[in-house]
């Protein structure tokens, strides 16, 4: 079993940053991969971006350019860099984890508030 454990949010004005962190612990497979959904009021969920055992990124278009996506095998963590926030990035952000990109279950984390206001 997998457990996640997620950190970094807080209240940013328009145009600073964040930096969310996303640690996995317990039966933890090779090719693992990580990420983070967001669900803001009224929306629904939706992939902002996530990371492969190869290294291999993908972002939503709404967040390209602006955020990065890391990791560090050794500590089997991903951390997301959010510059440049905007308002419309105000969302509950969930990391979650996967065994590989074909895997059927998702494994995720508490959640954690990013809040974009002046």
């Amino acid at each position: 079993q997998v457990q996640l454990v997620e950190s970094g949010g807080g209240l940013v004005q328009p145009g600073g940053s964040l930096r969310l962190s996303c640690t996995a612990s317990g039966s933890i497979f090779s090719n693992y991969v990580m990420g983070w959904y967001r669900q803001a009021p009224g929306k629904q969920r939706e992939l902002v971006a996530r990371i492969t055992s190869g290294g291999n990124a993908l972002y939503a278009d709404s967040v390209q350019g602006r955020f990065t996506i890391s990791r560090d095998n050794a500590k089997t963590t991903v951390y997301l860099q959010m510059n440049s926030l905007k308002p419309e990035d105000t969302a509950v952000y969930y990391c979650y984890f996967r065994k590989s990109l074909l895997d059927p279950t998702f494994v995720w984390g508490q959640g954690t508030q990013v809040t974009v206001s002046s």
